[in-house]
C-alpha cells in the first residue's frame, strides 16, 4: 500500500485559480505563492454570508501518542459533502514542524483525505510560521535593548520579564537559557529560553484577530514585565506593536490549497491545543464561510481541549456560530484506554473496547454540556474487527448519539458518504445550539474550576503559591475579565498523562499562571506540560530525505 506521501506525489494536482473559481473567488484577487498555493485578501469576508453558512467542527476521543485522525477525517468529510452536493470547505491549521519532524508527522491528513501540496504544507508552506517567529523574537530584542539603554530606558526588572523566544521546532535544551553574557556591550544578563512558535502567544493573537488594526491593538496589549516601581510594562510602551504588525501583515491572509479531490481548502494558523486555543484562525474560519455553503473545522487534540477551547474562546471572540459537532474515534483508542499496551492495539480485544467506553462516553458528555448531540464518527483501521466495529456501534446507539464509519484514508471522499448525511441531518436539527460553559464577568477561580469539573471530571483545584500570587497580579493589572485558556496534557482527561480512560474525582493542580493579554486570555499550566517540547528517542527527521531530482520522502 502506498505511503500518505506517495499518494499526494501521483496525484493531480488543479492550478490554484480553478480551486479558486469553485468559490467564487476571482483569480485576479489571488496572491499567488507559486502554481498551487495563494493568499487570499482579507477585504473577501462577508459578515452577513458568514452568518448564513454552516460551521462543522470535528474533535476527537482522547488521543493515543499516534493522534487519531482528526484532521483525514475532516478533509474526507469536506470531500464528501460535496459529492453530496453540499458546497463546502474544509480549514484547517498549518502544521508545526515540532509534530512534524517529531512523532506525530504532518497535519495534512492522510491516505486519500489530504490537503496538497502536502510537502509544503508540512514544510515552509508560505512562510507564516517565521513571520510569527520573526515578530515575537523582534519584540524580545526590543525589550532586551531597552534594558541596555540609557536614554528612553523604561527601568524594566529583568527579574520580571515573562517574554520569551521562539523557534519552530521541538528543542528541549533552549527551554532555559541565560542571555545576555559577554559583557557590557553585549547586554544584561539574564534567564531566559524559548517556546516552540505555535505555542506562542503571538501565534494565539494572529489566530483571534479579527483584522490588521485589531492584530496591531492586540500586539501592543502583550504584558511583558514590570519596571523596578512595580509598574506594567506592555508591548506598546516600547512601540512595539507597529513592526510587529508588519512581520504579520502577509501572514494573517488566509492561504488557500486544495484535497487530493479538487475540494477547496483554507490553511491558516497554527496554535497548539494543549497551550493555545489549538484551531485555526477566526479570519480563514468567516473566509471559508464567506465562499461555502458548509465548512468543515478541526479542534486540536480531544473535545475537553480543542473544542473547550474553540467554544470558550475562537467562538465567543469571532461571534461564531456550531451547527454540528463530530467526535472522531477509533478502535484502537478505545482498547487503549481500556487497558491495551499501544503495541497490543491491532489485538482484536471486546472487553478492552468495551472498557474504553467510559473515554467516548466523557466526550459525548462534554459535547452536551454545550447543547450539541454530538455525532461520532469510527475512524476506520485495517486492524478493526467486524465484531470490534459493531460493538462499538452499538454502544453509541445505547448513548443515543448517531454514528458513521468513516473510511475515508482509503476511499477519500466515498469513504465518508454516510457521515456527511448524517452531519447534513445533524446540522438541520441544530440552528442555535452552542451554549458558552461559563460567563467572561466570572472569576478566574470559577471559570477555571468550571472547565476542570465539567470538561475533565476533576474534583477540585488545587492551586500553588505561586499560581495565586500570579492570578492575584492579573487581577491588579484590571484584566480579570479574559478568557481561560487551560495549558495540560493532552494524553489524558486528567493533568496527568498516565491516567488512562476516564479518571474521576481527581485533584486537577494548577502550577503558574502566565498571562496572554494580546490573545485575551490566561494559560494556567497544570502538570508537567512544556511550552517547548522534546523529540523523541527516535524522531520523525530521521526517515525523512530528498534525493537529488528534490523528491522529499519519508513525509507523513
Amino acid at each position: 500500500m502506498k505511503t500518505d506521501i506517495e499518494i499526494a506525489q501521483t496525484a493531480k494536482i488543479r492550478p490554484i485559480q480553478e480551486i479558486a473559481e469553485k468559490l467564487g473567488i476571482n483569480p485576479d484577487e489571488l496572491e499567488l505563492y507559486g502554481k498551487y498555493k495563494a493568499k487570499i485578501p482579507l477585504s473577501l469576508i462577508d459578515e452577513e454570508r458568514v452568518k448564513n453558512a454552516r460551521l462543522i467542527l470535528v474533535t476527537a476521543i482522547t488521543p493515543t501518542p499516534a493522534g487519531e485522525g482528526k484532521t483525514t477525517t475532516s478533509i474526507g468529510l469536506a470531500q464528501a459533502l460535496n459529492k453530496i452536493g453540499k458546497k463546502t470547505t474544509v480549514v484547517l491549521r498549518e502544521p508545526s514542524l515540532g509534530p512534524v519532524f517529531g512523532i506525530k508527522g504532518g497535519a495534512a491528513g492522510g491516505g486519500y483525505s489530504q490537503v496538497i501540496p502536502m510537502e509544503d504544507i508540512n514544510l515552509h508552506f508560505t512562510g507564516d510560521m517565521s513571520a510569527v517567529e520573526k515578530a515575537n523574537n523582534l519584540l524580545a530584542a526590543l525589550i532586551d535593548n531597552n534594558i541596555q539603554l540609557n536614554e528612553g530606558n523604561l527601568g524594566i526588572d529583568s527579574r520580571t520579564i515573562v517574554w520569551k523566544r521562539v523557534m519552530d521546532m521541538n528543542d528541549r535544551s533552549l527551554r532555559n537559557i541565560n542571555i545576555g553574557l559577554g559583557g557590557t556591550s553585549q547586554g544584561v544578563p539574564r534567564e531566559s529560553g524559548f517556546n516552540i512558535t505555535a505555542a506562542s502567544e503571538v501565534m494565539a493573537t494572529l489566530c483571534i484577530a479579527k483584522d490588521l488594526n485589531d492584530l496591531k491593538k492586540r500586539l501592543g496589549n502583550i504584558f511583558v514585565g514590570y519596571t523596578y516601581m512595580g509598574k506594567p510594562v506592555f508591548a506598546r510602551d516600547l512601540k512595539a506593536e507597529g513592526a510587529m504588525t508588519a512581520l504579520l501583515a502577509d501572514a494573517i491572509k488566509p492561504n488557500l490549497v486544495q484535497t487530493l479531490e479538487g475540494t477547496p481548502a483554507i490553511i491558516h494558523g497554527g496554535p497548539f491545543a494543549n497551550i493555545a486555543q489549538g484551531t485555526n484562525s477566526v479570519i480563514a474560519t468567516k473566509m471559508g464561510l464567506t465562499f461555502s455553503d458548509y465548512v468543515v473545522t478541526e479542534a486540536g487534540f480531544a473535545s475537553e481541549l480543542g473544542a473547550e477551547k474553540f467554544f470558550n474562546i475562537k467562538s465567543r471572540f469571532g461571534n461564531l456560530n456550531t451547527d454540528a459537532v463530530v467526535i472522531v474515534a477509533t478502535i484502537r483508542a478505545l482498547k487503549y484506554h481500556g487497558g491495551l499496551k499501544l503495541s497490543e492495539m491491532h489485538i482484536e480485544d471486546l472487553i478492552a473496547l468495551k472498557n474504553g467506553f467510559e473515554n467516548l462516553d466523557k466526550h459525548i458528555e462534554n459535547m452536551r454540556c454545550y447543547g450539541f448531540n454530538p455525532v461520532i464518527s469510527i475512524n476506520k483501521f485495517s486492524t478493526d474487527t467486524e465484531a470490534e466495529i459493531k460493538l462499538l456501534k452499538e454502544h453509541c446507539k445505547s448513548q443515543k448519539v448517531p454514528v458513521a464509519l468513516n473510511d475515508s484514508w482509503y476511499q477519500g471522499g466515498n469513504g465518508a458518504i454516510e457521515l456527511a448525511n448524517i452531519v447534513v441531518s445533524a446540522v438541520k436539527n441544530c440552528p442555535n445550539c452552542l451554549k458558552p460553559l461559563y460567563d467572561m464577568d466570572w472569576s478566574f477561580e470559577k471559570k477555571i474550576e468550571t472547565i476542570a469539573t465539567k470538561m475533565y471530571g476533576a474534583d477540585h483545584v488545587e492551586y500553588s503559591v505561586l499560581a495565586k500570587q500570579q492570578l492575584k497580579k492579573i487581577e491588579e493589572l484590571s484584566l480579570g475579565n479574559l478568557a481561560v485558556c487551560i495549558a495540560k496534557t493532552q494524553k489524558s482527561l486528567s493533568d496527568n498523562e498516565h491516567k488512562k480512560g476516564c479518571p474521576r474525582g481527581f485533584t486537577f493542580k494548577i502550577r503558574e499562571i502566565e498571562l496572554s493579554s494580546g490573545a485575551g486570555f490566561i494559560v494556567p499550566i497544570a502538570g508537567t506540560i512544556m511550552r517547548m517540547p522534546g523529540l523523541p528517542t527516535h524522531p520523525s527527521a530521521e526517515k525523512i530525505d530528498v534525493d537529488g531530482n528534490g523528491k522529499i520522502t519519508g513525509l507523513f
